[in-house]
């Protein structure tokens, strides 16, 4: 279950406070510039990995090895750009027009900030 927008910008504000206070933590869970899998690659590299095996299938049918090494490269090609992430655009400021995350303010002074709007019911 995908999370709401809500919930997404402020897992967002969380993980940019995370980076602000102590980027070397962060960098050390290796979720630097999050990424996520894009359906466009995903159909691209099947796509090219297809034609990589109908190259490789073509080069064992025709007995030319140099063309099955590249139907091989293709294929591998086609995995490549399948696994490759696109970066997530990260939105600095909220629907409102407001800035989300402050540089100067405490991780822990935003969710005791976060709880009391809880408690309010905002």
């Amino acid at each position: 279950m995908p999370l709401s927008e809500h919930e997404q910008r402020l897992l967002d504000q969380l993980e940019q406070q995370l980076h602000d206070t102590d980027p070397k933590f962060a960098s050390a869970l290796g979720n630097e510039g999050a990424r996520r899998l894009s359906a466009r690659h995903i159909l691209l590299g099947v796509v090219i990995g297809v034609a990589g095996l109908a190259v490789l299938l073509l080069g064992v049918g025709i007995q030319q090895i140099w063309l099955g090494v590249i139907g091989f490269l293709l294929m591998g090609a086609g995995v490549f750009v399948a696994t490759m992430r696109s970066r997530v655009k990260k939105t600095p400021a909220s629907a409102d027009g407001a800035k989300v995350a402050g540089a100067k303010s405490s991780f822990m002074a935003n969710l005791e900030e976060r709880w009391d709007e809880r408690r309010r019911g905002e």
